[in-house]
């Protein structure tokens, strides 16, 4: 595994372990060369994921888009990043146990708000107010209204 600090080609590993979610493996490394420890997750991957754009273009999934996705709903939000991780993988899984070997970008970006909503409900409503494109305040009262209506 690459350094990322350095570049150097060879780190070792200096603990591994399962992480909290069950379906990936945790390693802490360090590189030989400049010291630096890091952290890297190795999962499982059932299938290679297409996800198929809104203009028809395909390009494979990356799970660090969904993750930076996450991220900036979460902004300055009270959610740890093993949370945030945890909540990749749940999607990725999602996605994965469809069987399909293409998704849409709809697929993808409902599954986001379906775990945002469960985790931080301002969360949802910031990455909602993008994802669907609101264009006057009478969409976030939609939404709203929709949500507490949800609850009840």
């Amino acid at each position: 595994m690459r350094c990322p600090f350095c570049g150097n080609m060879d780190s070792q590993v200096k603990d591994s372990r399962p992480s909290e979610d069950g379906v990936s493996i945790r390693r802490r490394r360090m590189c030989p060369e400049c010291g630096a420890r890091f952290t890297t997750y190795e999962r499982v991957q059932l299938r290679e994921l297409l996800v198929k754009k809104s203009d028809n273009r395909t390009e494979p999934f990356d799970p660090d888009k969904v993750k930076r996705s996450l991220r900036v709903a979460l902004r300055k939000r009270p959610i740890l990043e093993d949370q945030i991780e945890r909540a990749v993988n749940s999607i990725v899984r999602q996605l994965e146990a469809t069987g399909e070997a293409e998704i849409t970008s709809t697929d993808v970006g409902e599954k986001v708000m379906q775990t945002l909503l469960a985790l931080d409900k301002v969360a949802y409503i910031r990455y909602a107010s993008v994802y669907k494109d609101f264009q006057e305040t009478t969409d976030f009262n939609e939404l709203l209204s929709d949500l507490k209506n949800k609850k009840s």
